[in-house]
């Protein structure tokens, strides 16, 4: 059967050089590549881990893999090392844009045991939540200013998009090819009108981020009405907020894959690390 594959050679020579060395005992590793070609085929698709190819190995293999490498971190390592290279080769656009989108969640998601493994870093709701829709998880992300992933998070459907802003912008961290600490900071952020409030305006002035928000019409009503001490309004570029297409264009592109777009994965670190996979397969692919 012929399988469309998605990644060239090209992008595994920046990929391979980046994957976990051989165990120094027991059993070699199975093909690294194919393995990546089975995690992806998997959620590019949105099919069972049991009706994985035959010509993509065991769904076991790839299964394991994709959860071992979720709690060591090789995921984050890898994506964190794209990012690297890219902010080395200043392709990194650092006016950034921060947005969420809810992702349904299939009934093969729900059952998992309550608590989380805090030694896997799952957490406690395995980030799913129900609403009048029904089970759903909601993916935070800040792209760059070519509608790439900067840094996600995942977290109840349910939740709201300005309590989960320091925790996505806590994510990004982009670390130098040579002395100095990791990139934090983007050089703006921008938002939609769900992230104006008095507290995330004062997180990013408070890191010297431009922030590039607009005022809800109820907070404008507000301050008009409070006269003198409603004080000034916050400052809002409406030329730079045109840019914030970008993240809507990162969502779309992730979107692409079914398996991401609907989640099946009972667990948050597996979903995640499928975003991660995805998100590094954007960079490497421009």
């Amino acid at each position: 059967m012929f399988v469309r594959l998605v990644i060239s050679d090209a992008m595994w020579d920046r990929i391979k050089p980046l994957m976990s060395a051989d165990p120094v005992r027991g059993r070699r590793w199975a093909n690294h590549r194919r393995t990546l070609e089975a995690i992806a085929w998997k959620y590019r698709t949105c099919s069972p881990w049991r009706d994985l190819l035959e010509e993509l190995g065991p769904f076991q293999t790839a299964h394991e893999r994709l959860l071992r490498w979720a709690v060591d971190g090789t995921w984050q390592k890898i994506f964190a090392a794209i990012l690297v290279s890219a902010d080395a080769a200043e392709d990194i656009g650092w006016t950034a844009s921060v947005d969420s989108t809810v992702c349904r969640a299939h009934q093969h998601a729900a059952g998992t045991r309550k608590g989380g493994e805090a030694g896997r870093g799952e957490p406690a709701d395995h980030a799913l939540g129900r609403s009048r829709g029904g089970l759903s998880t909601k993916v935070h992300l800040v792209a760059d200013a070519g509608a790439r992933p900067l840094a996600i998070t995942v977290t109840a459907g349910q939740g709201g998009d300005a309590p989960a802003f320091t925790a996505v912008m806590a994510a990004l961290r982009v670390p130098r090819t040579g002395p100095g600490r990791p990139r934090t900071r983007p050089d703006a952020v921008i938002a939609d009108h769900a992230y104006s409030s008095r507290a995330i305006r004062s997180h990013l002035r408070g890191r010297h981020i431009r922030a590039v928000i607009p005022q809800p019409v109820d907070q404008v009503r507000h301050r008009l009405r409070r006269g003198s001490r409603g004080g000034r309004p916050p400052g809002f570029d409406a030329e730079a907020y045109r840019e914030r297409n970008t993240v809507e264009r990162c969502i779309s592109r992730i979107k692409q894959w079914r398996g991401l777009a609907m989640r099946t994965d009972k667990l948050a670190i597996a979903y995640q690390a499928a975003l991660h996979l995805a998100a590094i397969l954007i960079w490497i692919r421009r």
